[in-house]
């Protein structure tokens, strides 16, 4: 890890300030400026959720490519790390949603899911 003391007080304040989490599932909304710091952890798995077409166009560098309306959707996810975070988005947030609450379903312990996707990824100003 980068910072061990910057990342430990992010994850707090994300457990403690963000309305959007949902403490009982391990899903937690993040906003592109928190992602960025995200990535930076050790260990993050990410996930592109969007079609092969549509990653193939352009996704974030080191994201995997799991295409949730896939008929192997569940196999793939499958072969995460239930134990590691993953970080979740599709194109504007809804798939990804619905990805996250799967994935919850299944036993992942931590999951953040990019809040209105890759478009919002790409609008934000840290990434201009």
């Amino acid at each position: 890890m980068k910072n061990p003391t910057l990342v430990f007080l992010f994850l707090l304040a994300l457990s403690v300030v963000n309305c959007t989490s949902n403490a009982a599932s391990g899903i937690t909304v993040v906003s592109a400026e928190e992602m960025h710091i995200l990535l930076d952890l050790e260990h993050v798995q990410l996930v592109d959720v969007r079609t092969p077409k549509e990653y193939n166009v352009g996704h974030l560098k080191n994201a995997q490519n799991i295409d949730f309306n896939s008929p192997t959707f569940e196999e793939d996810i499958a072969k995460l790390d239930k134990e590691k975070p993953v970080v979740l988005y599709c194109q504007e947030g809804g798939r990804s949603a619905k990805c996250a609450k799967k994935m919850a379903e299944a036993g992942f312990k931590k999951i953040y899911d990019l809040k209105g996707g890759f478009s919002e990824w790409n609008h934000s100003s840290l990434n201009l």
